[in-house]
């Protein structure tokens, strides 16, 4: 990332499958509503069946602050993150069973908050929230959306609160 034109920004980064399970068109959204602002970036990295129509789409609306990679080695992921800010998540909101995705685990080990997109009343919501180690959103507005990814970076107290908390969750 640091060789990219993503270098210098807060990076939010997407490790893993995306596919339609993962509901990941509200990135795109979020990353659209932030075309304008120099200090953010997102990367996604992996594959799956909507890996293409997301890029498609990347291209379509002309973003230039997000980037794509395919599938890397798993060895290299600690690494990438190292220079990631905030890791995301996401599950269809059409999702009624519990469930959490292993890249959670992988975020707090590298100690990077976590900005999840959720069924609310989940498992994954409640843990996130108690353990204060990222923000949960439910909804469907791309604004409120917006608003807690900025609430993560620019709260440098707090960042570093759910960087300390994810750590130690991820021990646990």
């Amino acid at each position: 990332v640091s060789n990219t034109f993503l270098a210098g920004r807060k990076i939010f980064a997407y490790i893993g499958n995306m596919g339609i399970a993962q509901g990941m068109d509200i990135f795109i959204d979020l990353a659209a509503s932030l075309k304008n602002n120099k200090e953010f970036g997102f990367l996604f990295v992996g594959r799956g069946s909507e890996f293409t129509r997301l890029k498609d789409r990347t291209k379509a609306l002309s973003l230039s602050n997000i980037l794509f990679f395919n599938e890397v080695d798993p060895l290299e992921i600690p690494g990438l993150l190292e220079q990631c800010h905030v890791g995301l998540l996401a599950l269809d909101t059409r999702h009624k069973t519990h469930n959490i995705p292993g890249k959670f685990l992988t975020y707090l080990l590298a100690s990077i908050p976590v900005l999840a997109r959720v069924n609310a009343g989940t498992d994954l919501a409640k843990l996130i929230e108690e353990e204060d180690v990222g923000k949960v959103y439910v909804g469907e507005s791309v604004e409120e959306f917006r608003k807690l990814a900025e609430e993560i970076v620019y709260s440098q107290v707090s960042y570093e609160l759910m960087s300390s908390n994810g750590r130690k969750l991820a021990k646990r």
